[in-house]
């Protein structure tokens, strides 16, 4: 069977599960190939890519939000058409898509079975937590942006039929856990001033702050450590920290959780699935700050001294997912040729 894994490259989360994925999909009889699109990834793939595209990005900004102006000036919509009309959907028996649009939409127009396996198939989930306030354009934006056939989510917690445990990279699942007293942070859509302003209130914590702002590794001050995003560096950090701040994206605070660190989360401001999942770990104890400047050093000061212990149980089910995936590519691939 000839597979194409179809990963979006917008954020470093959708690559760091792809980790994961890889070497899972490799170990079965199927011919595998790479496909990845988006422009805002930190983090690479030690495999062969076979396509490369620009795709449909949302570009992070530094107010807590996404940058309008600078999506819309990355957004190429016949580049975009060329790269769904030109990819070779159809030399595929399946995709298997992680909230991709380039293979989604191109396997939608060919009618060639396409799977999502992605976090946002479980966000849209009628029984996962939603935020009060109503978000019809994010709702739409999650339904529509990458179409698929099937659909298998991954969420905190298993809010219905197939909705598996978050997929947690090998280097984080086999680490060993220590703790160093420091603080680990990660919110790409602030800048580093805005990050630095509100963390000067608190010079007796240690930061250890992971900016997409910056190239070179620099010292606020004594306590506010700014560096580069790097892979090893940032698992480094994680792994022997007291404690994460960071969006309120999926697989880090999955991570954290993993890992049993405290958790405080800031959602990305007009971000529907950060909402979402804000809503989810608020339900399960995780601290959320609805913004992050000097209303949220109040929040921050009783979660530093808040001894939280979330306890989650989240297995290794790549396998599982990978099996049911392969096996429901087969069958519609034995459906095509009868």
């Amino acid at each position: 069977m000839k597979v194409l894994y179809a990963i979006q490259g917008t954020g470093n989360g959708h690559l760091s599960r792809a980790r994961a994925v890889i070497p899972i999909l490799k170990s079965h009889k199927i011919d595998l190939d790479i496909l990845v699109s988006g422009i805002q990834a930190d983090v690479t793939l030690p495999y062969a890519i076979k396509y490369k595209y620009h795709g449909l990005s949302f570009i992070f900004g530094k107010k807590g939000g996404v940058n309008l102006w600078a999506t819309l000036s990355n957004t190429k919509p016949f580049q975009l058409w060329n790269e769904i009309k030109n990819l070779p959907i159809t030399h595929y028996d399946l995709v298997i898509n992680d909230f991709e649009p380039v293979s989604a939409w191109a396997a939608k127009i060919n009618n060639v079975p396409c799977v999502s396996f992605s976090h946002q198939a479980a966000v849209m989930h009628k029984n996962a937590p939603k935020p009060k306030d109503k978000h019809f354009l994010g709702a739409f934006i999650l339904n529509n942006y990458a179409p698929t056939k099937k659909q298998i989510g991954l969420h905190f917690s298993a809010y219905g039929n197939e909705i598996y445990s978050p997929i947690i990279r090998n280097e984080i699942r086999d680490a060993i856990s220590s703790n160093k007293g420091h603080y680990t942070v990660y919110l790409p859509s602030y800048s580093n001033e805005k990050i630095i302003a509100v963390l000067s209130c608190f010079p007796e914590i240690t930061w250890h702050v992971f900016s997409k702002h910056c190239k070179t590794i620099t010292n606020a001050n004594d306590h506010i450590h700014i560096q580069p995003i790097d892979n090893d560096a940032f698992i480094e950090s994680l792994v022997s920290c007291e404690g994460m701040l960071c969006g309120a994206g999926f697989e880090t605070p999955a991570e954290v959780l993993f890992l049993k660190k405290k958790l405080m989360v800031i959602p990305m401001s007009g971000q529907y699935e950060q909402q979402c999942n804000a809503a989810a770990l608020k339900k399960m104890g995780v601290t959320v700050s609805p913004q992050f400047n000097k209303k949220a050093i109040p929040i921050i000061k009783s979660w530093l001294k808040n001894q939280e212990n979330i306890v989650v149980d989240y297995k290794d089910e790549v396998n599982t997912i990978v099996n049911e995936i392969l096996d429901w590519g087969m069958m519609q691939k034995s459906k095509r040729t009868t």
